[in-house]
């Protein structure tokens, strides 16, 4: 009909299915011809108005939906669907609670109550009222213990909750009813594994992938326990379980890498953290683990070539960020160190590290009145910080403000004695000056 606009009768049920299925199929352009067609065939058919109704709210065309609702509950005040449409009206329309009473007042005109208790979940969640919302999915599982949908909202909303016991408790009971449940048993494991419980974490998900040993989520969280325990062949044989059940992923391939690492097998995490670039290029964790292992085999410019990778990916990262200054301190790239330092104090990274670490490599360009105003600006975070006031020190002294040396060694020194020693490392003359060095040594016979 639709290619040669020619019109054939079609009976109502066909018409319905048709549209449904357009509606299943997210072709609405398509299921809106096919109601046209209907009503123009079967002008009087309640259905096909619903339809029509659930197509405008779908269309946000609220208004027009509103009005012909209220044209069918004249005809039909008892029928569900009805109430459902105006609940999904008002839900749209930000009002919850209204929708939440339009859909207990269904709930004494149907046979079948699973599907609104649902609905009427849903809406709680909405309010955020997990407690609600929880209970009336609880009972779409009294009628099927087989409605998964609601059992995994019913964890969510103990999750939201963090009563992560009172979950390990219902899904126990539930478990007692319906103990070949593998999706009972993966929530189980869930639960556990958020607690730390990890043992008990492990049975869980080995009692899932044993009921059905095609699960494919249940395989990598076992994998995950398996990694917490410091099992990390088992968990490598869990991640590559999955490899063999579904199509690659750039996860199992990192987690793989990652398993590989902690057993110190350098060039496999290498081949798997590579896996996963290929696999998926914007994934920056594969591009920082790469880095890690280059920078641990001192490979420093193949460790610079992937950090910049993953910056280019996530630039907001201060890990990313730290990682570029230290490896461009070992290639003496000081410039770019101070390139990434920096970056790291506009994302607010505020650590006495990185402080002391642009501080230290400014000093080293000779950049010395900027790495002060580093320090000042360290000192106003971290008072009494030796670290911070034998680099003044250091400083003042190549700056030729003896005075002000002096004054910052003394209070280096009250603070911790020992640490001194960084003078000689990065100021190494200033142990040479007399006046500073009599002082040195006659605060360590104050000491003894």
């Amino acid at each position: 009909m639709l290619k040669t606009n020619n019109v054939y009768f079609f009976d109502l049920v066909e018409f319905e299915e048709i549209i449904i299925h357009y509606l299943d199929a997210g072709k609405h352009t398509l299921a809106k011809k096919a109601v046209k067609l209907g009503l123009e065939q079967h002008p009087n058919s309640i259905d096909l108005r619903l339809l029509h109704v659930e197509l405008l709210i779908f269309e946000d065309k609220l208004d027009q939906a509103n009005q012909m609702l209220h044209k069918i509950e004249l005809l039909e005040p008892n029928n569900e669907e009805v109430f459902i449409q105006k609940s999904t009206i008002l839900s749209k329309q930000k009002l919850h609670k209204e929708a939440i009473e339009c859909l207990y007042s269904a709930l004494d005109f149907v046979n079948d109550k699973s599907e609104i208790w649902s609905l009427i979940a849903m809406e709680y969640l909405y309010l955020d009222d997990f407690e609600n919302a929880r209970l009336n999915f609880a009972k779409c599982i009294d009628v099927d213990y087989e409605d998964y949908s609601a059992l995994y909202n019913i964890v969510y909303c103990f999750d939201m909750q963090g009563d992560h016991e009172s979950a390990i408790r219902y899904l126990n009971s539930y478990i007692d009813r319906n103990p070949y449940c593998e999706v009972a048993w993966h929530q189980l494991g869930r639960q556990y594994y958020i607690l730390d419980m990890f043992k008990e974490a492990l049975t869980a998900f080995d009692y899932a992938v044993l009921i059905d040993e095609n699960f494919i989520g249940g395989y990598l969280e076992k994998a995950k326990t398996l990694e917490e325990l410091s099992r990390f062949e088992e968990a490598i044989a869990n991640y590559k379980i999955t490899l063999d059940l579904d199509d690659p992923t750039a996860f199992a391939f990192v987690r793989i890498g990652e398993c590989y690492h902690k057993l110190n097998d350098f060039d496999a995490a290498l081949q798997y953290f590579k896996k996963a670039v290929n696999e998926d290029p914007l994934l920056d964790k594969a591009w920082i683990a790469l880095t890690q292992i280059y920078f641990e085999l001192q490979n420093y410019q193949k460790a610079n070539y992937y950090i910049t990778k993953a910056i280019k990916i996530d630039d907001e990262n201060l890990v990313y960020w730290r990682k570029y200054a230290e490896i461009n301190i070992k290639l003496n790239f000081f410039e770019e160190a101070v390139q990434g330092f920096e970056k790291c104090l506009a994302l607010q990274d505020d650590s006495i590290e990185i402080f002391i670490g642009l501080a230290d490599v400014l000093s080293f360009l000779g950049e010395y009145n900027d790495a002060l105003e580093v320090l000042f600006k360290a000192q106003k975070i971290y008072k009494h910080f030796a670290e911070i006031e034998y680099r003044l020190a250091g400083l003042f002294y190549v700056l030729h403000k003896k005075k002000y040396a002096k004054s910052h060694l003394i209070d280096g020194l009250k603070i911790d004695y020992d640490y001194h020693s960084i003078l000689g490392e990065l100021f190494p003359t200033i142990l040479d000056e007399p006046q500073l060095k009599e002082l040195i040594v006659n605060f360590k016979k104050a000491l003894e």
